[in-house]
């Protein structure tokens, strides 16, 4: 299935003990010392903690994950959406794209101009509980219409270029 084209409106939730996983899954963060950096071409580089992150306005979207050829999960996933951080980041003119930045060295890039059309943001609860260690913890990006390869998982940095 290509996510692009499932029509999962009407898909119920999986619960969560049902989620596949795939890539990995044992990265342990320390949410004490944990920062999200948002770099590159802005006005102003953050540095928010997982306290911080937990206060800006949230976004809750049932957004289907599939790994092809191994599995399809429903989640109701919740977090922090771009377009706050990177306003407060203030992002410079001519800026065309994000890049994603997890463990194990993990990016995935994304026009801008997507972030507004489509379900992408960065999670911290997924079925209303925090999101497990082996799926991402302390922040996955979900990314609608993209295969499960590009949701990155222990998601630490957003570079602006």
């Amino acid at each position: 299935m290509n996510p692009a084209e499932v029509d999962s409106r009407n898909l119920e939730i999986d619960p969560l003990s049902q989620f596949g996983t795939m890539g990995p899954t044992d990265a342990a963060i320390d949410v004490k010392t944990y920062r999200l950096k948002v770099t590159g071409e802005v006005g102003r580089t953050l540095s928010l903690s997982y306290d911080q992150l937990l206060k800006y306005p949230f976004v809750t979207e049932d957004v289907l994950l599939i790994c092809p050829g191994f599995f399809a999960n429903n989640g109701r996933w919740t977090g922090v959406s771009f377009a706050p951080l990177l306003q407060e980041a203030k992002i410079k003119t001519g800026a065309k794209y994000v890049d994603i930045k997890g463990a194990h060295g993990k990016v995935v890039r994304i026009p801008l101009e997507d972030l507004d059309k489509k379900r992408i943001f960065l999670a911290y609860r997924v079925n209303g509980e925090p999101l497990p260690q082996k799926h991402g913890f302390p922040l996955r990006l979900v990314y609608e219409d993209a295969f499960g390869y590009d949701w990155v998982k222990y998601v630490d940095g957003i570079v602006v270029s």
